[in-house]
Parts: C-alpha cells; sequence; structure tokens
C-alpha cells in the first residue's frame, strides 16, 4: 500500500496560524520533508514535534523527489512543508506533486496560509480574476517576455520580491507598465508590524528613495481598466477620417456594408452614424 503525500502550509509569520489538522499530519507523518530543516526545527520544537525530517530544497528537487517517490511507494507517509506558506506555491512542491500524480501517488492538501492570497486580500483590488506571478524570471529574455504580457494584463496580478531587488524592480516595471499603474507593497504579513502600502508606481520609487525597503515583498498591481482603454482605442480611430478608415477595411478585402459594420464597432458608433459621414 503506498504513502499519501500531505502538503502542509506552515506559517508566513505567525505561529498562531497554523492549523490544529496540519499539527496532527505532521505528528503523524512518517516522515517530512522540509525546504530548510533548520528553519523548520524551530517549528517543530514550538509544537513538540519529534517527527525525522529530510531536505527538499530548489537545488535538489528533482534527484531528491525520486528518492521520495521510493519511500512513498514503500508506504511512507510523508509531509512536505515550505519555509512559509502553502507548499507548490513559488515552490519546488510543484515537481515533487507532479511526478506523484504520475506515479499514481495520492497527494492530499491542507488548507492553510498563503502570502499571495493574504496580500491579494489585504490590496483593496479586485479578487475576482487574478494572476500569481511569484519571482520574476531571473533569465533576461524570460523576463522580459512577462513583463510584455503583465503590461496587456487586465486582472490584478501578484508578485514576490526580496528587499534587496526591489528598487531595481519597480523601476523595471515602470519602463514597461508605466508610472501610473496602481500598486500595493505588502509586506511583514501576519507580523506585528504588518504593511499595506498603496501608490501608483512613480510613487512607490519615491518612496523607497528616501525608506530602506525590509522584509520580504507581495507586490499586487491593478490590472488594466477595459473601459478606459477602450476610450483610448475609439479616440485613436477618430482621429482618423470616416473615409481613411473605411479605406482600411476595403483594401482588406471587406464588402461595404461590412466595412460599415467594423468602423461603427471600432469608433463605438451607429452604423447609421458612419453612413452619414460618408454621405
Amino acid at each position: 500500500m503506498a504513502g499519501i503525500l500531505y502538503l502542509c502550509p506552515t506559517p508566513i509569520g505567525n505561529l498562531k496560524d497554523i492549523s490544529e489538522r496540519v499539527l496532527e499530519t505532521l505528528r503523524e507523518a512518517d516522515l517530512i520533508a522540509a525546504e530548510d530543516t533548520r528553519n523548520s526545527m524551530k517549528l517543530m520544537n514550538a509544537f513538540d514535534i519529534h517527527v525525522p525530517m529530510t531536505s527538499y530544497h530548489e537545488y535538489n528537487k528533482t534527484e531528491k523527489a525520486y528518492t521520495l517517490i521510493d519511500k512513498l511507494k514503500e508506504g511512507t507517509n510523508i509531509a512536505l512543508i515550505s519555509d512559509a506558506g502553502t507548499p507548490g506555491i513559488s515552490d519546488p512542491g510543484e515537481v515533487l506533486v507532479k511526478m506523484c500524480h504520475e506515479e499514481g501517488i495520492k497527494v492530499t492538501s491542507l488548507p492553510g496560509p498563503c502570502a499571495c492570497i493574504t496580500a491579494l486580500t489585504l490590496s483593496g483590488f479586485s479578487t475576482r480574476r487574478f494572476s500569481f506571478e511569484g519571482f520574476l524570471p531571473s533569465d533576461k529574455k524570460e523576463r522580459k517576455e512577462v513583463l510584455e504580457d503583465l503590461k496587456k494584463e487586465y486582472r490584478t496580478f501578484i508578485i514576490y520580491e526580496a528587499p534587496h531587488h526591489l528598487k531595481g524592480t519597480l523601476e523595471e516595471l515602470k519602463e514597461t507598465l508605466g508610472g501610473e499603474r496602481k500598486i500595493a507593497l505588502c509586506r511583514e504579513l501576519t507580523k506585528k508590524f504588518e504593511e499595506v502600502l498603496r501608490f501608483d508606481l512613480d510613487g512607490a520609487i519615491v518612496f523607497y528613495e528616501k525608506n530602506e525597503p525590509k522584509g520580504e515583498f507581495v507586490l499586487v498591481f491593478e490590472g488594466l481598466d477595459r473601459n478606459s482603454e477602450k476610450e483610448k482605442i475609439q479616440k485613436n480611430w477618430q482621429e482618423m477620417s470616416v473615409e481613411d478608415h473605411m479605406k482600411i477595411y476595403l483594401d482588406a478585402g471587406m464588402d461595404k456594408k461590412e466595412a460599415m459594420k467594423a468602423v461603427a464597432k471600432d469608433r463605438g458608433v451607429s452604423k447609421s452614424e458612419v453612413y452619414n459621414a460618408l454621405l
């Protein structure tokens, strides 16, 4: 009988946020796979948990996954924990989970703390639709591609960043997104000095020129306003004459009726208004 992999969220700052179910699972597991065993030992000592631990982190995530899979196949129940928050979220645990599914090994995830969700709900931006990017890629080409995608993002989006990279990242984001893009900078989440600062990117850059960033940051950005973008596009079309606008579609092979319909849609007006303008 194969064992089960349990994904166990740990506190992101406040030890009181650990659930009874997570504590019970950790105590009953045969083995705990931890991102940093030295860091996790503090948690184990705080709750008097004495289960053997093994390291599972970014630099051994594939090789060690094979070892853990073998143990699971032998019937070992393993609890996976990260340094803070939910395993698998911007975390090497996603590799192990994928391999477990491929090997037919049961995986279950316990609900609990997650920095990106905590920051999202604190941001004051729309929570109906959102995108999570984690840490931006270090590869320059890949990073540029991600930033270009975010430039066109209508959903609220979330990025993680370390304090020593924050100023550079804000400057980089300003170049791509524009200085007017609204941002909520969340730090020390769930801790005594929790802080959420809301600026536009220009304001955030000015603030951190005078204040040194401290602690891990979750950056939450407001998505583009669809209505505002639509109005901007319509304004651009309206700067062109109706005749020139029609010519674009006629040259593309549309008949006059379809071209008028397309022009009306572009300009946000009725087809009769286009017809009257042409007359």
